[in-house]
C-alpha cells in the first residue's frame, strides 16, 4: 500500500491511502457501523446495583421476546449514516430532531444539512469585466440539469465558513518561488472568513499533510515553512488525497482546494481524468489553481495549463496564470473574495437520485441593469444520496 498523504512525523503517523482503498475502507466502515448499531439495539437485561458494572443476561427462550416500543418511530432498515438511525419519539419531536442537523453560521444565519435528494451549487457571478456581482435574488437565477429546467428550492447569499485545503508544490523547480508562494497562501487565509478552517499539504513525489484542519495562522505558517523543494510533481494524487481529507474530516459543507504549482504532473499514479472523476464522485470541492508557468514555454506548459483549467472549470473554481511572482499575492486575495461572495443555489432534481449516473448542470443569472452575467459553478455531478448540500 503506497501512502500519498501523511503527516510528516517520525512517530504516530496517520496514513491516508490511495483513493481505491479509501473507497473500500469507507464501505467497510459503513457496514461495521450498521452492524454495531443493530447490536446496540438488541435488548439486554442488566442485573446488579445501578452503580455496579452491568452484566448481560441471555434471553430465556421459554419467555416471550422483548419487543421495541411502538411509541418510538424507527426505520425498519438501518442506514450506514448513523444520524439517520436515531429514533424520533414524543420526547424528541420531529422539529427538535431536525434542529440537531442545523448548523449555525456567522451573523446568526442558519443552514440546513440533511440527507435529502437536493443538490446545492456554490455559484460565483461576474459581469463581462470580471467584476463580482453580489446583489442578485433567487428570482434572478435559473438552473438546468441535463437540459431540463429545475425549480430552485434553496437560496442563500452569505459569507459562510469554508473548509479549505491549501496544496503547495514542493518539487525541485519551485525552490526559488516558495517564499513568495508561502506568503501568498498566508495572505489568502488572512483575507478569508475568520471561521474558516484549513489544512496544509506540501507535495512533490508524494503528498504530505503537514498541518491538519486549523484556524491558527501561526500553525499554518510553520507547516508552510519547513519543507525543502525537491523531487517531481504528483499533482493529481495530491488533489485526490486532499479531496478525500475534506470529505472525511471537514466540518463545513462548503469546501475548497487551492493549488499552487509551476509545472506538469510527472509523478502521480492517477491520471487527470481519474482525479476529476474522484472529485466529482465526492460532490466537491471547488478547485482554485495558480499556475506559475511564466518562465517556460512549449508542450509541457500547455499540458500543465490545460490540466489546471480542467480541474478548476469542472469543479466550479478558477485557474489563474500570473505573469510573475509579484502577482501571486494579489491573486490569493482575489480567490478569498471570490469564495466569500458566492451564492448557494439548491434544487431537487426532477430525475430521482436512485437512477444514478452523471448529471450535467447549467446555471444562468439575469437581472435588470447588469447586462450579460457569467455564472461559474461545477459542470455536473454523480447522483448519490451524499450529493445533498455539497
Amino acid at each position: 500500500m503506497q501512502a500519498i498523504l501523511r503527516p510528516k512525523m517520525r512517530i504516530h503517523r496517520r496514513m491516508f491511502l490511495l483513493p481505491a482503498l479509501a473507497v473500500f475502507c469507507a464501505g467497510s466502515l459503513a457496514w461495521a457501523q450498521t452492524l454495531a448499531l443493530a447490536q446496540a439495539q438488541t435488548p439486554a437485561v442488566a442485573t446488579g446495583p445501578a452503580n455496579a458494572p452491568q452484566t448481560t443476561v441471555m434471553q430465556n427462550p421459554t419467555e416471550p421476546e422483548s419487543q421495541p416500543s411502538l411509541k418510538v418511530d424507527r426505520d425498519p432498515v438501518l442506514s450506514p449514516d448513523m444520524e439517520d438511525n436515531q429514533p424520533v419519539s414524543p420526547t424528541m419531536p420531529l422539529s427538535q430532531a431536525r434542529a440537531n442537523q442545523i448548523q449555525r453560521l456567522r451573523g446568526g444565519i442558519f443552514t440546513m444539512r440533511q440527507s435529502v435528494d437536493e443538490v446545492v451549487l456554490n455559484c460565483t457571478v461576474v459581469n463581462t469585466r470580471g467584476q463580482l456581482v453580489t446583489d442578485l435574488t433567487r428570482d434572478d437565477f435559473k438552473v438546468w440539469e441535463d437540459n431540463v429546467p429545475q425549480t430552485i428550492s434553496f437560496f442563500q447569499h452569505a459569507d459562510v465558513p469554508v473548509s479549505m485545503g491549501i496544496l503547495v508544490d514542493n518539487s525541485g523547480s519551485m525552490r526559488d518561488k516558495l517564499p513568495a508562494v508561502r506568503e501568498a497562501a498566508l495572505d489568502l487565509v488572512r483575507a478569508s472568513n475568520p471561521q474558516d478552517e484549513a489544512f496544509i499539504v506540501n507535495f512533490s513525489d508524494e503528498a504530505y499533510l503537514d498541518q491538519g484542519f486549523t484556524s491558527d495562522i501561526t500553525k499554518m505558517e510553520q507547516a508552510l515553512a519547513h519543507v525543502d523543494a525537491r523531487g517531481g510533481t504528483a499533482l493529481y494524487d495530491a488533489v485526490v488525497a486532499s479531496a478525500d481529507e475534506l470529505a472525511k474530516h471537514a466540518k463545513n459543507p462548503k469546501q475548497v482546494l487551492l493549488i499552487i504549482t509551476d509545472g506538469e504532473d510527472d509523478a502521480s499514479t492517477l491520471t487527470l481524468s481519474q482525479a476529476i472523476r474522484r472529485v466529482q464522485d465526492l460532490h466537491g470541492p471547488e478547485i482554485y489553481s495558480i499556475g506559475l508557468l511564466y518562465n517556460d514555454s512549449g508542450e509541457e506548459v500547455r499540458t500543465a495549463r490545460k490540466a489546471l483549467e480542467l480541474l478548476s472549470n469542472e469543479t466550479g473554481g478558477l485557474a489563474y496564470f500570473p505573469h510573475s511572482l509579484r502577482n501571486v499575492d494579489e491573486i490569493a486575495e482575489e480567490v478569498a473574495r471570490d469564495i466569500r461572495n458566492q451564492y448557494m443555489v439548491g434544487y431537487r432534481p426532477t430525475k430521482p437520485f436512485s437512477q444514478g449516473g452523471y448529471r450535467t448542470v447549467h446555471v444562468e443569472a439575469k437581472a435588470p441593469g447588469h447586462g450579460r452575467l457569467i455564472v461559474r459553478t461545477r459542470t455536473g455531478y454523480y447522483a448519490t444520496i451524499s450529493a445533498a448540500h455539497k
